[in-house]
């Protein structure tokens, strides 16, 4: 194209066509299909490609599509495929996993939860777990908290050394923040931080109800474990960090900055825990009318949602299709 341009000044376009057997219509298209810029189709294909940026490349299409609806911008998930496609942008999820399964239980400290991770409302379940990373050429260990109702993150701590101080750090952290909340369950796996006399101990004085899945059995605790495989193959760096406090502040960054707010979640249709959560409506008078019932109720975009009156004088809203999700 750019030689034709070239060589038009100095002959006919007849001739030089000919020359490079080409047809001056070809020709012509050509030219003019490269002077048309779709600024729109620029403009989405940035937006894309900086909501993939802020994933650390993690995003796919279909959590691209939620991620700029939050921003006001209505796109299907295929045209968000070709724009990727375009922008050469791939999203790194690793593949299925397979697990062991396990049935011992802990006889003094029940698996009370028994996998109902969909609850009425938030600060009635909380689950929590440890990992490791890699930071400082040595493994450091995360403790981390999440509120079922929404799946937020709502306390963490991380530490050299993976003791009972870890996950005693990580709950006060949440209890402080989420305002000393009552009638509240605790579930964990059987790692001895969780079954020590000193998280027990403190449990205890918070009034918070104790469960534990089966050993072994990491479905039990399903929802963080999907916590901590986004973590490490969304945002952790391959080779890890410098040093403690570099993975101290990029982890927070992730915990209580993208995942809480920006990055879509499957079992919140799609909306980040802190916003689904936000959504949670209290209407005490509705509740004294109608105590103790269910009734449909339409949202605004005029989709389905199950309207459900309960004994805690509150009004919840969910999507029946949230059951199954983790």
């Amino acid at each position: 194209m750019t030689v034709v341009s070239n060589l038009r000044e100095l002959a006919p376009l007849r001739l030089v066509c000919d020359l490079f057997d080409i047809k001056r219509s070809s020709y012509y298209a050509r030219r003019q299909s490269r002077r048309v810029i779709d600024k729109g189709r620029v403009v989405l294909r940035a937006a894309v490609s900086e909501k993939h940026r802020i994933s650390r490349g993690s995003a796919g299409s279909r959590s691209i599509v939620a991620m700029l609806a939050t921003d006001g911008i209505q796109i299907g998930r295929f045209k968000v495929s070709r724009l990727m496609k375009e922008a050469q942008l791939v999203s790194k999820q690793p593949g299925a996993h397979k697990y062991k399964v396990a049935l011992d239980e802990r006889l003094e400290i029940p698996n009370t939860l028994s996998r109902e991770f969909t609850v009425a409302a938030p600060n009635a379940a909380w689950c929590g777990d440890i990992t490791y990373i890699w930071a400082g050429g040595r493994w450091v260990y995360l403790a981390v908290i999440i509120d079922l109702y929404a799946r937020r993150v709502v306390g963490w701590s991380i530490s050299k050394n993976p003791d009972a101080s870890l996950v005693i750090n990580a709950l006060e952290n949440a209890y402080q923040q989420r305002g000393k909340p009552k009638g509240l369950m605790f579930h964990s796996d059987q790692g001895s931080q969780y079954t020590s006399l000193r998280f027990r101990q403190r449990l205890w004085r918070y009034r918070i109800k104790q469960s534990m899945s089966r050993r072994g059995n990491c479905w039990d605790n399903a929802p963080m474990e999907r916590v901590f495989r986004s973590l490490k193959t969304e945002w952790v760096p391959i080779k890890g960090y410098v040093g403690l406090d570099q993975a101290r502040l990029d982890i927070s960054s992730y915990l209580m900055g993208y995942y809480n707010y920006q990055r879509p979640h499957s079992f919140n249709q799609g909306l980040a825990p802190a916003i689904a959560e936000k959504n949670f409506i209290q209407c005490p008078k509705l509740v004294d009318h109608y105590r103790g019932t269910e009734v449909p109720a339409v949202r605004p975009s005029g989709s389905l949602w199950l309207f459900k009156i309960t004994p805690g004088d509150f009004v919840t809203w969910g999507w029946p299709a949230r059951m199954g999700h983790y």
